[in-house]
């Protein structure tokens, strides 16, 4: 899934960027956004979600004031323990995912799915980019029947807007189990940031995801 020609990464960054200018612009994005963490006190939570190669996702999260931790994995699938090999496959039905830890008094469940929807095309059905298949579709794995409204009242309402040419086609389930990939694949971008993949493709979406949430973003110390 890594091997991206470099003028077909250009390409695809453009569109993005084209698809989230609309996107913003959206109602139901300024809502979300503006939804602040609402509890006093510390308040640990969880979101799983599914936003193709999770190595891009997990880097755009750890940009998030707020978001304690992000580890990569696989969620929604009929196969136990799978091995990063084995959803690579496509037959364990498996998503590739992020499991974010988040600190409810900072940042909302609101503000984590407006981040969800900036950071990858939901309107590609298990795609995203040049990664093709069911591993890599647009997903939403809830916790509790909270997350289960707002993630199914949000996607309405950008559809409704037309946030997008096309509909979001994001799934929403509820939460199974989540399996943390094998140890290379966390903490992915930090560690390879001279890589090919990481250069070309992760940078460019951590410095969009930045300037769209800029006032979310962790403070380095």
């Amino acid at each position: 899934m890594k091997n991206y020609l470099f003028l077909l990464t250009l390409l695809i960054n453009f569109t993005s960027c084209a698809q989230n200018e609309n996107f913003e612009k959206s109602k139901a994005f300024k809502q979300m956004n503006n939804t602040q963490g609402i509890t006093k006190d510390k308040k640990t939570e969880i979101a799983t979600l599914g936003a193709g190669c999770y190595w891009c996702t997990e880097a755009q999260f750890q940009q998030l004031n707020g978001v304690i931790k992000v580890e990569s994995g696989f969620s929604g699938g009929k196969v136990a323990n799978p091995s990063y090999h084995d959803v690579c496959t496509g037959t364990t039905g498996h998503a590739e995912v992020c499991n974010i830890t988040y600190d409810a008094s900072i940042i909302s469940f609101d503000e984590i799915l407006a981040a969800f929807w900036v950071c990858h095309d939901p309107t590609q059905l298990n795609k995203q980019g040049n990664d093709i298949g069911t591993q890599y579709r647009s997903v939403i794995f809830y916790h509790n029947e909270e997350q289960k409204t707002k993630a199914e009242d949000y996607k309405k309402k950008l559809n409704d807007e037309k946030a997008w040419a096309n509909p979001v086609v994001t799934e929403i389930s509820p939460f199974t189990i989540f399996y943390k990939a094998e140890g290379y694949h966390q903490n992915y971008y930090n560690e390879n940031g001279d890589q090919p993949y990481c250069h070309y493709v992760i940078g460019p979406k951590i410095d969009k995801f930045k300037k769209i949430f800029k006032d979310k973003i962790k403070t380095k110390k």
